[in-house]
């Protein structure tokens, strides 16, 4: 099957690419590299460097790979940039997304597998609860609601074109390659400051100081064994949040990672204050999830391989430093 993955350059979208071609699919990718990096995308797949904003060259972009189904992960995809830029935000998650349905549409693709959130689109879900797939969006940043505008997006393509869809509303997505220089993807974050030593942050779920915020980690392997699934039509559900279900804190999430890591010296945290368009307590509901794929990647092995991941790429980089 011909596969098109959007954002095929980035994290998540880069191990889509890899699972889809273990399936044996003949997969492409588009990416503008604003945030994704060439060096994601195995040599042999075919890059796009296209924005979706661009109308004319998404659709050029289409006839040309001319896919069966679509991995939409392309996004402007941080709460914060959402914060102080919704006019970007809007432009790339939904203008662009509408010039990428036109495009299928246009060119016959048969399947959209979206990437949505779930950890921004329930809003504050009450304390030691699960938000379910029928829970009642309340979106608090221009990321969650330009999400959410385009999930209602794919119900008019799917009624008035009969495009089939499936949205994946993922909790916190962490795992390798994760950016660790960006404000999102905490697991990277921390990573990266533990192997060059220096202090954890914290941000306040309310008050410096606190526990921080409670999320629901899901390893980026789960999220991508689902979308194959999708793309290869062996999903019913056209909604699941892909999830752990397990509410962890950012204090928590730090203390397991410093347990994995074992640096030679103590280490203690830095008092920040919240983050604006954060939620404070985000868990899901991964029933639907258990049900189609099985049990999710526990926290501890996943971020046993995340750290691993992330120490040999610093021991790599260290090397090469040396012998240069």
């Amino acid at each position: 099957m011909k596969v098109l993955v959007t954002g095929g350059a980035g994290f998540i979208g880069s191990h889509v690419v890899e699972h889809a071609l273990r399936a044996g699919h003949q997969v492409s990718v588009l990416d503008d590299l604003s945030t994704g990096k060439r060096a994601n995308v195995p040599p042999k797949v075919p890059l796009f460097e296209t924005d979706l904003r661009n109308r004319e060259e998404v659709a050029r972009v289409l006839s040309l790979v001319r896919p069966q189904a679509v991995s939409h992960h392309a996004a402007q995809s941080s709460v914060a940039i959402s914060m102080r830029d919704p006019y970007l935000d809007t432009a790339v998650n939904v203008l662009g997304g509408i010039n990428l349905l036109d495009a299928c549409v246009a060119n016959g693709v048969e399947r959209l597998v979206f990437a949505s959130t779930g950890g921004a689109m329930y809003g504050n879900v009450p304390e030691g609860k699960r938000a379910p797939e029928e829970t009642r969006p309340a979106p608090i940043s221009p990321y969650a609601i330009s999400k959410l505008a385009f999930e209602q997006l794919l119900a008019v393509y799917r009624t008035q074109h009969g495009l089939r869809t499936t949205i994946f509303r993922y909790s916190n997505v962490y795992g390798p390659r994760q950016d660790p220089h960006g404000e999102a993807g905490v697991v990277a974050i921390f990573s990266g400051l533990i192997l060059r030593g220096q202090r954890l942050c914290i941000n306040a779920r309310r008050t410096p100081g606190d526990e921080g915020c409670v999320r629901d980690y899901v390893f980026v392997a789960d999220v991508a064994r689902a979308n194959v699934a999708a793309l290869e039509g062996r999903l019913q559900e056209r909604l699941v949040n892909v999830a752990t279900g397990q509410p962890t804190s950012t204090r928590d999430l730090a203390t397991r990672l410093l347990l994995i890591a074992r640096p030679k010296t103590a280490h203690d945290f830095t008092a920040a204050p919240p983050r604006p368009g954060d939620v404070e307590y985000t868990v899901l509901d991964n029933t639907r999830f258990k049900l189609a794929f099985g049990s999710p990647v526990s926290l501890e092995q996943g971020l046993q391989q995340t750290y691993e991941w992330f120490a040999g790429v610093a021991a790599e980089r260290q090397r090469e430093e040396v012998s240069a």
